[in-house]
């Protein structure tokens, strides 16, 4: 979607933990995928600035690329059930993606699990598709394959879309 800018916004746990590290390491690995696709990527943790520039400081060695908050809350990202070693609960692994019209997507992981980013991409491109097409995409589909018309449009409508 040439012009249009898209975003998705990643939340973490806290950092040094190895599921998070993990996944921004895929995030940093596969950005031309979300380039492609006019992504802006925003990864948001509650930890402190300290922590975020010792935490960069420690994984840099291994970086193949060239780098409690209000936010956490609003936006329900905090797991009373998992908790850190101060007793604090820890960040809930979400994902928003947001359209150039509104909030598209919201999927939330706990802690443990790590997000699968080809599912991620695949939502994405379905997204994108149906933002533009009166169009459904079913089970396991691919960008390429085909596509449902949506139970809304009358069958002289659903005639003109082949």
């Amino acid at each position: 979607m040439p012009g249009i800018l898209w975003g998705v916004l990643f939340s973490h746990t806290q950092d040094f933990t190895p599921v998070c590290t993990t996944e921004l390491a895929c995030a940093a690995k596969i950005n031309f995928e979300f380039k492609k696709r006019n992504f802006k990527k925003i990864a948001l943790s509650i930890d402190s600035v300290a922590d975020h520039l010792a935490w960069s400081k420690d994984v840099m060695p291994f970086n193949s690329e060239s780098g409690c908050s209000p936010l956490s809350v609003q936006l329900g990202m905090l797991d009373p059930d998992e908790i850190d070693k101060d007793g604090m609960p820890l960040t809930v692994l979400c994902v928003f993606v947001v359209g150039p019209d509104k909030m598209k997507l919201s999927i939330m992981y706990p802690a443990t699990t790590g997000r699968n980013f080809d599912e991620l991409l695949r939502v994405i491109d379905s997204l994108q598709l149906t933002a533009l097409e009166t169009l459904a995409t079913p089970v396991d589909w691919k960008p390429g394959q085909k596509c449902m018309v949506i139970p809304a449009l009358s069958g002289a409508e659903a005639a003109e879309l082949r």
